[in-house]
């Protein structure tokens, strides 16, 4: 398990010493013999120093599952335990301690606890030092519930379009099921009108067909008049005209003119009446037009309608999604309110420990104020018995000198009274030696 720690290992008394900056009241013998209360509570402080859970926090959503589920105490405290359990493990794998289990609690061991104390305590400090994410996290938190508020308001004003639009349907509900039938009955009578104008459209076309023939056979006729006027007048300037045979021809001309006046005539009261049913042909063309119009209007009613369905539909859906985002933006800004309000507590307690820590900075910058001023008292007596002393080291070294000279003078004459009874040594031995016919050599 060692291997996996990333971080430093502290000794029970910074231990001791984090949890004591905490405002908790921790001996070292809590540490070193660590119990299942006491290490209870260290975690909880340590979790509520970074998530701001609190046991309190803990307890409504266990009561609620009790209350929902109507289960005993036992399975009550169980349920306590394991959420509690929960939100450690997570804490502990934020720390890298990825084998916190429920033994930590029950039956910890100074070792490893101390290992997981050193974890937390540097997770801790981590978090402290990250005051600008927390800065951000206020920012967001501010933004969020501006957000939520603009939603809120989002949601009211849909709620009550929808309210609107509902009332205006359940208030064109009728009216839209007497247009249906009244629609249906159009469509039937104009589908009915719609076969007649067809008739009528052939009748149209036929008569169209004979007034042109009887226009051509009008202009053939008023052509063979005139032809037959100017071969008259022609005749007349050539022949002697005979008053029978001119009375004849008049006659038999006039009975032709007549003739053709009543054709004209018949041709005309055809016109007219072709006149009048194509005026007629016009009118229900008109009335067909309009009640096309009519249902063109009422297809765009009904798509406006259908239209509305979907978007009452789609504001359905968007007053959903916009009620979950409310409530997780509620949720958000419950946590982010809670970490705000630990976030304060915590600096509060940083505020008072900064100020007792200024406090006893004071103290002892004052102490060593005091004791920097003595220190210059004893250095200048210091001062002063050092320039006695190099006084005395310079008197003694002098002495020194003159003592080494003058073992150095008594040094030269013992060497030069020893290189004289040498001398006199040798002389002695050779003359001894050649007394008594020995062999010497000087060395």
């Amino acid at each position: 398990m060692a291997g996996q720690y990333w971080f430093p290992s502290m000794s029970v008394s910074e231990i001791v010493e984090a949890f004591s900056g905490w405002g908790l009241s921790v001996s070292p013998q809590n540490v070193v013999h660590p119990s299942s209360d006491f290490v209870t509570k260290i975690y909880t402080a340590c979790l509520q120093q970074v998530t701001s859970i609190t046991e309190e926090e803990l307890q409504r959503p266990t009561q609620a599952a009790s209350n929902i589920l109507d289960i005993s105490e036992i399975y009550t405290t169980a349920l306590a335990h394991n959420f509690f359990l929960m939100h450690l493990q997570r804490f502990a794998r934020a720390a890298k301690i990825m084998d916190f289990s429920a033994k930590d609690l029950a039956f910890p061991e100074p070792d490893r606890t101390r290992s997981i104390f050193s974890a937390f305590i540097n997770l801790v400090k981590f978090s402290e030092q990250c005051e600008g994410f927390i800065g951000g996290l206020r920012n967001q938190s501010a933004s969020v519930t501006k957000e939520r508020d603009q939603t809120v308001e989002k949601r009211a004003e849909a709620e009550r379009r929808v309210a609107t639009i509902k009332a205006k349907l359940a208030e064109d509900e009728p009216n839209c099921e007497m247009y249906r039938k009244e629609n249906d009955k159009i469509t039937a009578h104009l589908i009915s009108c719609r076969d007649k104008q067809l008739g009528l459209l052939d009748d149209v076309k036929t008569l169209k067909q004979e007034k042109s023939a009887h226009i051509q056979r009008k202009e053939a006729v008023h052509a063979e008049t005139d032809a037959l006027t100017e071969n008259i007048g022609r005749v007349r300037s050539r022949i002697v005209q005979s008053p029978d045979r001119i009375k004849r021809s008049i006659i038999t001309m006039g009975s032709t003119a007549a003739e053709d006046k009543r054709t004209v005539t018949m041709n005309e009261a055809k016109i007219r009446d072709l006149q009048a049913k194509i005026n007629a042909l016009l009118n229900i063309e008109k009335d067909v037009r309009s009640c096309v119009e009519g249902l063109r209007t009422i297809e765009k009613e009904m798509h406006a309608l259908d239209e509305s369905k979907k978007e009452l539909g789609d504001f359905k859906e968007q007053l959903s999604k916009r009620t979950a985002e409310f409530n997780d933006l509620t949720s958000k800004r419950d946590r982010a309110h809670m970490q705000l309000s630990k976030a304060e507590e915590k600096m509060a307690r940083a505020q008072k420990h900064a100020t007792d820590k200024r406090t006893a900075s004071q103290q002892t910058l004052e102490r060593l104020k005091h004791d920097y001023e003595e220190m210059a008292h004893e250095r200048q007596d210091n001062d002063k018995h050092v320039e006695q002393m190099r006084l005395q080291a310079d008197e003694i070294e002098r002495e020194m000198a003159e003592h080494l000279k003058r073992s150095q003078a008594e040094l030269n004459e013992l060497l030069t009274e020893y290189w004289t009874l040498r001398h006199a040594t040798e002389v002695y031995m050779e003359t001894l030696a050649n007394k008594l016919g020995m062999q010497v050599t000087s060395t």
